[in-house]
């Protein structure tokens, strides 16, 4: 048995040990787990299409350092091939235009001859289904991120609204400026705006801005999308061959387009029944 005639003493000396070994275990794991959140933080940011903070470096234990350069080899090759892919898209697309171009310079020569209306009409379509491929291959992760703001977007909405005769309408709840990709979320959004309006009489768009998400719906009383086509809809060049065709210009991409920015941003779009009687498209990204 153990006995100390100074109790006091002996529990003040435990307790002050114990405050001092916590005190060191707290600075050596908030050591160790720093650069663990500093990774996570980057991959965050490079799976969002954002850059990755300028401090940012493999430090901590050995395998978190390994870790740590292990992402950003992965990062510099994944951004090697998106350039590489980028240039070769570039240069097919120049290649094809300037024949695309001979054709339209053959036909104008020819004349307006009826019996070259229909070849007229392919060459055109060729050329859009070209722009559309190129721009959904190409794709918009080249921008950096920037300030958007909502109300200005939506008032392009309503002017094209009254251009097609259409009824628009619009909500804002919370912050009006957006982090985002700007060329890039105005095609995500004006994709499902453009598509409501071209099948619809009435749309609405409300927009939920809270701290850690952004919300966008697009309502509208058009004729819908069968729930068993709704997840088809966001496949390239899948074509819906019933009431509506989601793609205005024809070639099946406008919906994959919209989700692949989505889902570039860290969220993704979602195809539901419209209070409205219509189709409801949500787009849901971090704020």
């Amino acid at each position: 048995q153990a006995y100390a005639s100074n109790t006091h003493i002996f529990l003040l000396w435990m307790v002050g040990t114990s405050l001092v070994l916590i005190t060191i275990s707290i600075l050596f794991l908030r050591g160790q787990i720093r650069p663990i959140l500093a990774l996570a933080q980057a991959a965050e940011s490079f799976g969002k299409g954002q850059k990755m903070p300028e401090d940012f470096a493999p430090r901590g234990a050995d395998e978190v350092r390994r870790a740590g350069l292990a992402f950003i080899l992965m990062r510099e090759r994944i951004e090697r091939q998106m350039e590489q892919r980028t240039a070769m898209l570039t240069g097919v697309s120049h290649d094809l235009r300037t024949i695309l171009t001979r054709f339209k310079l053959q036909l104008a020569l020819a004349g307006d001859n009826p019996d070259l209306q229909g070849l007229n009409k392919d060459v055109a379509d060729m050329q859009t289904m070209l722009e559309g491929y190129l721009s959904f291959a190409r794709g918009d992760v080249e921008e950096d991120v920037g300030e958007l703001r909502l109300s200005t977007l939506f008032d392009k909405f309503a002017m094209e609204a009254e251009l097609h005769e259409r009824t628009f309408s619009s909500e804002i709840d919370g912050e009006d400026e957006v982090m985002v990709r700007p060329n890039a979320f105005s095609r995500l959004v004006g994709n499902l705006v453009s598509n409501s309006m071209r099948y619809a009489k009435t749309v609405h768009v409300e927009a939920r801005h809270r701290s850690k998400w952004l919300t966008i719906t697009v309502d509208d009383d058009g004729p819908g999308i069968p729930e068993r086509s709704r997840d088809d809809v966001f496949k390239p060049f899948f074509r819906l061959d019933e009431a509506r065709n989601l793609d205005a210009s024809g070639t099946g991409l406008g919906l994959a387009i919209a989700r692949d920015i989505a889902r570039s941003h860290g969220g993704n779009v979602t195809l539901s029944d419209s209070p409205m009687g219509g189709l409801r498209a949500t787009i849901r990204i971090p704020a």
